[in-house]
């Protein structure tokens, strides 16, 4: 399988990005895939699929926006069956903890005869620096409808690093990977936390859903994307995984990275420094 390279999947994202740079660290082929990489990638657009597969080994899976909108199961058991036609041997699939719905293209991917090993994975601690929530942290206070629920919240490298063992590695075939941190944190400790790590007087606030739906209409957020953070936020967030899981562990053999050492990398690096007016 080394001599054939490994697709990845949104190589531009969080994971994928992460993902493809450790396998080329460790000498692998890597074809980047994405809407914007050299490789293009669309789920919107079958026609940019076959290529993409044509001549790979292993893949790494993910599917944008989540595997729990309604339209994942179609594309992703035809995105299946391109795969087989193509020879792929391995795929890893990144997945959500808690999304019921997910775990229907869990079962597609693992029902298809190719060797599937699936990363379901807690909130990302590194949306607060990368993604949706970096803002509000800069602009010093963070207001999102989670209350006390607790979280493990974990990191993204732990993601990319059980992932890629995955993707070049025996024995994880077949495998369910849940992947969480060390430590329960609801939003409010979680902003501390950086808060803490910053310097900076940073707030948070707990806010009914409605006011968050209006407050991402007009930031002018595509519905499809309210819609899915809305789901996140009521459904998932619901308690159901307030607990911690060790599948960084047995996937890697070592503790998952806790969220405060995550803070601290991240605040050291300039990940929330404020911007300099002229």
């Amino acid at each position: 399988m080394n001599q054939l390279p490994t697709l990845v999947i949104a190589a531009t994202g969080k994971t994928g990005r992460r993902v493809a740079a450790r396998l080329e660290t460790l000498g692998h082929l890597v074809r980047r895939a994405s809407r914007s990489a050299g490789t293009p990638f669309d789920w919107n657009d079958r026609g940019t699929w076959a290529a993409a597969l044509a001549g790979v080994g292993a893949v790494y899976v993910v599917y944008t926006p989540d595997l729990a909108v309604p339209e994942a199961p179609e594309a992703i058991e035809a995105f299946v069956e391109l795969a087989k036609v193509h020879d792929v041997r391995r795929i890893v699939l990144l997945s959500g903890r808690g999304e019921e719905e997910a775990q229907r293209c869990e079962r597609i991917v693992q029902e298809s005869g190719i060797p599937t090993t699936v990363v379901r994975a807690s909130w990302f601690a590194q949306n607060f620096d990368e993604g949706a929530f970096r803002d509000a942290v800069l602009a010093g206070e963070v207001a999102l409808p989670a209350g006390d629920v607790l979280e493990p919240f974990v990191d993204i490298d732990d993601i990319a690093e059980v992932a890629v063992a995955a993707l070049t590695e025996d024995g994880h075939a077949g495998e369910i990977y849940e992947v969480t941190g060390p430590r329960l944190l609801t939003f409010a400790d979680a902003v501390a936390v950086i808060a803490d790590a910053t310097g900076r007087e940073i707030r948070y606030a707990t806010i009914p859903r409605e006011a968050f739906q209006q407050g991402l209409q007009q930031a002018g957020l595509p519905e499809q994307q309210i819609e899915l953070l809305d789901y996140l936020f009521t459904t998932v967030l619901d308690g159901r995984n307030a607990h911690m899981v060790d599948g960084v562990e047995r996937a890697l053999g070592r503790p998952a990275r806790d969220f405060v050492d995550y803070a601290r990398a991240a605040a050291s690096r300039g990940a929330w420094e404020l911007p300099v007016r002229a």
